[in-house]
């Protein structure tokens, strides 16, 4: 497909966008802030359009870019009003719509669908819909039907439940009508906040268009929505959006951090050559063993519970974090100020086994086992992580309990840029995570001992494998945004880091808010402009609550539910 001048999937490299967090009224500061992306990296420029006025905009917007000599395409984020939608094509190259709300009014009905009421659903979005298509064909404007989590319709919630399924078959009910009217330049994405729920729909739906016939081979646009900040916002990412571009899939990509946008750009560039880096290993040989695991929903590897050096691991026990010898020494003397971030056993002592799952011999010494040992890829292994793990999880009996290395090659630069090496490790060991495979973890690429162990520790955060702090779900800045959500966020972090297993969400707007929220335990999003209603799972209790009041409250009613615990209690 084409945007403007970029071309996107096949042959093409893989592209960088970002998106505007400037008001889009705001003409010269959004023509600004689209300049400093670019200069940036960015190839692709998204600007939201909340109702028809902001829409309008565009036009200055778009002849401001222009006027500075900046050709960058231009794509209108819509949520909600198709009429916002049908100006903003006359403006820009692409316009993003959502499936969940573009016709349908989020109202939490519980109800049968009839077949025929679920045809007469349909057709009013066809209604709807194909005016929108038929101008994005006049115009050559392309579009991404992008699904939401957090967001889809209760139609699809009665009919398919909150799931990857459901996200995928919204999506294809645009395609199909897109299709009848012969539009074809229209790509897909799957986002969550939940890089496992992300993944599988991303999977169910590249089986689900292979299923449709050749003809249906639309690129994607990646991206893991509400990642959040800091680390654990890169980390997040990399999990969803690296382990698909690592399986080959992924055309497009948006690291979607809670701070400005301009700090998203290079990250994006670090993932994408992070996993090209990781690709040019030497392929593995195709052979003939089994899948390691179902790709469309997720089951840990039922490996038998193993205890090394007093730790138990393996079959329903919790991944253990390995570390050197060298760094356990440089550790030991204060141990007791890492907090949660403590090495658990040394690689050296361990008794783990390496094994080269392409090794018929080893392999079937080690299943010849009477008893179920621990076993990891040998170091200097020169083929691709990934793909060498499933492989080794394939061709051993589940039994045998595996740990996983973020990399096989040890590093001795204290030098070596972290995101670097942040970035291999979260794609490298979130995928096997999310695939169900893996027992303990090690970083090897980081030199220094305490971000070597923190990052292990934040990547099982991130993965859902093991929470040991406060999680939150926190949704990048864009011009809907009704109050800060950088300073905000960090606000929520001030009061409530230390709550050991919350999960909590801080949304700009209602766009996500609801159905990401369903993950959360509590909620905290824009209502309007200085006004923040609070949620319980994605029930709305509280209601325009003053900003300065908001962080405060929401403290209370964790205390209301039960979950709060006062700051260093039971140290």
């Amino acid at each position: 497909m084409t945007v403007g001048k970029v071309a996107i999937g096949g042959d093409n490299p893989i592209r960088v966008q970002s998106m505007l967090t400037s008001d889009t009224r705001d003409t010269e500061a959004c023509v600004a802030e689209a300049l400093g992306l670019v200069e940036a990296g960015c190839e692709i420029v998204r600007i939201t359009a909340q109702t028809r006025v902001f829409a309008a905009n565009l036009e200055h917007i778009k002849s401001g870019l222009l006027a500075a000599g900046c050709d960058a395409p231009l794509v209108a984020d819509i949520h909600f009003k198709p009429d916002a939608a049908m100006e903003a094509a006359r403006w820009v190259e692409k316009v993003r719509i959502n499936p969940g709300n573009f016709v349908d009014k989020k109202k939490f009905e519980v109800r049968e669908y009839s077949d025929d009421q679920y045809a007469e659903e349909l057709q009013r979005i066809e209604e709807a819909f194909v005016p929108l298509v038929k101008l994005c064909q006049e115009r050559n404007v392309a579009m991404r039907i992008g699904t939401n989590h957090g967001s889809l319709s209760d139609r699809i919630m009665n009919r398919y439940g909150d799931t990857p399924r459901g996200m995928v078959e919204s999506a294809l009910e645009f395609a199909r009508i897109a299709r009848e009217h012969d539009f074809h330049n229209f790509l897909f994405s799957m986002k969550a906040s939940n890089p496992k729920v992300m993944i599988e729909a991303y999977r169910l739906l590249i089986a689900a268009l292979e299923d449709e016939g050749p003809d249906w081979n639309y690129p994607l646009h990646l991206g893991v929505t509400e990642a959040g900040d800091g680390e654990d916002g890169r980390i997040k990412s990399a999990i969803g959006i690296g382990s698909l571009l690592s399986d080959g899939a992924g055309d497009t990509i948006r690291v979607s951090l809670t701070e400005d946008s301009i700090y998203e750009i290079p990250v994006a560039h670090a993932l994408v050559d992070a996993v090209e880096h990781e690709a040019a290993r030497p392929p593995l040989p195709a052979i003939g063993d089994a899948a390691c695991c179902d790709p469309f929903s997720f089951r840990r590897r039922a490996s038998a519970r193993l205890t090394v050096h007093g730790y138990a691991l393996g079959g329903t026990e919790t991944v253990r974090v390995f570390t050197t010898q060298s760094k356990w020494d440089a550790l030991a003397h204060k141990l007791s100020s890492l907090g949660e971030y403590q090495p658990e056993i040394v690689i050296e002592r361990s008794g783990v086994l390496p094994v080269d799952p392409l090794n018929d011999e080893t392999v079937a010494q080690v299943n010849a086992m009477t008893e179920p040992v621990l076993v990891t890829l040998p170091d200097c292994y020169e083929h691709p992580v990934i793909a060498s793990y499933r492989l080794l999880a394939a061709r051993l009996e589940e039994r045998h309990s595996i740990l996983l290395k973020d990399t096989c090659f040890p590093s001795h630069d204290p030098e070596k840029p972290f995101l670097d090496t942040l970035l291999t490790a979260a794609t490298n060991i979130g995928s096997l995570l999310c695939d169900g495979i893996g027992d303990a973890v090690i970083i090897q690429g980081e030199h220094g001992p305490g971000q070597s162990l923190r990052l292990a520790y934040n990547i099982l955060q991130a993965a859902g494998t093991r929470i040991f702090k406060t999680d939150y779900v926190a949704c990048p800045s864009c011009g809907r945004t009704l109050f800060n959500l950088q300073t905000t966020t960090q606000k929520i972090r001030a009061a409530t880091g230390h709550l050991k297993g919350v999960r909590i969400a801080v949304m700009g707007c209602i766009v996500n808010g609801p159905g990401e929220m369903a993950d959360a335990d509590f909620g905290y999003v824009g209502g309007a402009p200085g006004k923040i209603n609070l949620y319980v799972g994605k029930t709305p209790v509280q209601f325009n609550i003053p900003e300065d009041e908001a962080v405060e409250r929401l403290v209370g009613l964790i205390r209301e539910h039960g979950k709060w615990v006062e700051a260093g209690a039971g140290k």
